[in-house]
C-alpha cells in the first residue's frame, strides 16, 4: 500500500508543481510542497513498516514493532519544516502581491491530484484498520489533510479570481500552512505516546474486561478464580497484556496451566494481535511490586 502512496505522491508532485508553473500562484505552490512531504513520508514509511515486520531477534526479542512510530513521527517532522517554509513565502508574496496566470488548467490539475489522494486515502484507512498500522494510518491522515488543503487553495485562487484581491492567494497559502501543522503535531504526539507504551484503546480494554468476566463468573459458584494487576501496552501491530491469576492452592499444576491456556486463547482471539502473558497464583497471595499497580477492570 505504501508502495502505491509512493507512485501516487510522483503523479500529484508532477500535477501540482505544473499547476503552480501555469499559475505562480503561491497558494498551489504550497499545495505542492506538502506533496513533496508525502513522497518523503510515504518511502520513509514503507522503510520503516519493512524493518518491523522483521521476526524477533537476539537484540530485539519483542520485535520490531515500534518502528512504525519513526515513520509517524518523521511525517509530523516533515509537515511542520514544510508549513514553515510556506508560511515564509507566502509571507513574502502577501507584501508583494503578482498576478495570477492560466488559472483554468491550474486549478483542473489540482483538483485531479486532490482525487487521487483522497481515493488512496480511503483506501489506505481500511488497510490501516486491518492491519492495525500507524504508519499506513498517519500516511491516509497526511493524506486526507492534503485533500482539504487543496480544496481550500482551489477555493482562495477561485476568489482571487473573481474579486481581484491579489492578496487572497497568499493568505490562503498561511491558512494552509496552519492547518498542515496542526496536523503534523498531531502525528507527533501519536507516535511519541506509542513508544511511551501507552495503554490500549478503550473498546478494546472493554472486549478484555468481558473476557476475564466470563471466566470470572463460569467459577462464581465458588469464588476461586479472579484477576488483577491488569497491565496493557501497545507496540505497533502487537498488543501486551499482563497479569496475575488467582486460583485454589491445591489446584495441581497441570490444572492451573490448562485454564491459563484457556484464558490465553479467549483473549487473543477476542483481540487480534493480542499477547498475553498471565502469572499464576494460589488465591490467597498478594504479588506487590514497584510502580504502577495493574488492577482488575
Amino acid at each position: 500500500m505504501l508502495k502505491a502512496s509512493v507512485v501516487v505522491a510522483l503523479i500529484t508532485i508532477a500535477l501540482k508543481t505544473g499547476a503552480w508553473w501555469l499559475t505562480d500562484s503561491v497558494g498551489l505552490l504550497s499545495d505542492a510542497l506538502e506533496s513533496l512531504v508525502n513522497l518523503a513520508s510515504a518511502i520513509f514509511g514503507l522503510m520503516m513498516v519493512t524493518v518491523a515486520q522483521r521476526p524477533a531477534d537476539e537484540d530485539h526479542p519483542y520485535g520490531h514493532h515500534k518502528a512504525e512510530y519513526f515513520s509517524s513521527g518523521f511525517e509530523g517532522i516533515l509537515i511542520i519544516v514544510a508549513a514553515l517554509g510556506i508560511v515564509w513565502v507566502a509571507g513574502h508574496r502577501l507584501f508583494n502581491p503578482e498576478p495570477l496566470d492560466q488559472v483554468g488548467w491550474g486549478l483542473i490539475l489540482s483538483v485531479v491530484s486532490s482525487a487521487l489522494n483522497g481515493f488512496l486515502a480511503w483506501v489506505m484507512f481500511g488497510a490501516a484498520k486491518e492491519h492495525r498500522s500507524i504508519a499506513l494510518k498517519s500516511d491516509a491522515k497526511h493524506l486526507i489533510t492534503d485533500v482539504w488543503t487543496s480544496f481550500g487553495v482551489v477555493v482562495g485562487v477561485g476568489l482571487v479570481v473573481l474579486s481581484g484581491w491579489i492578496w487572497l492567494d497568499s493568505l490562503v497559502a498561511v491558512l494552509v500552512a496552519l492547518v498542515i501543522m496542526k496536523e503534523g503535531v498531531s502525528l507527533l504526539w501519536e507516535s511519541s505516546q506509542g513508544l511511551m507504551d501507552e495503554a490500549l484503546e478503550p473498546e478494546v480494554m472493554e472486549k478484555i474486561h468481558a473476557t476475564l468476566e466470563g471466566f470470572s463468573h463460569a467459577s462464581e459458584h465458588t469464588q476461586v478464580i479472579r484477576f488483577d494487576h491488569v497491565v496493557t501496552r501497545r507496540a505497533g501491530q502487537r498488543r501486551y497484556i499482563d497479569m496475575h491469576m488467582h486460583m485454589p492452592f491445591n489446584w495441581s499444576l497441570g490444572r492451573a496451566a490448562t485454564l491459563r491456556v484457556s484464558v490465553e486463547q479467549a483473549l487473543m482471539s477476542e483481540v487480534p494481535g493480542l499477547r498475553a502473558s498471565i502469572q499464576l497464583l494460589p488465591s490467597d497471595m498478594e504479588s506487590h511490586y514497584e510502580g504502577h499497580e495493574g488492577k482488575y477492570l
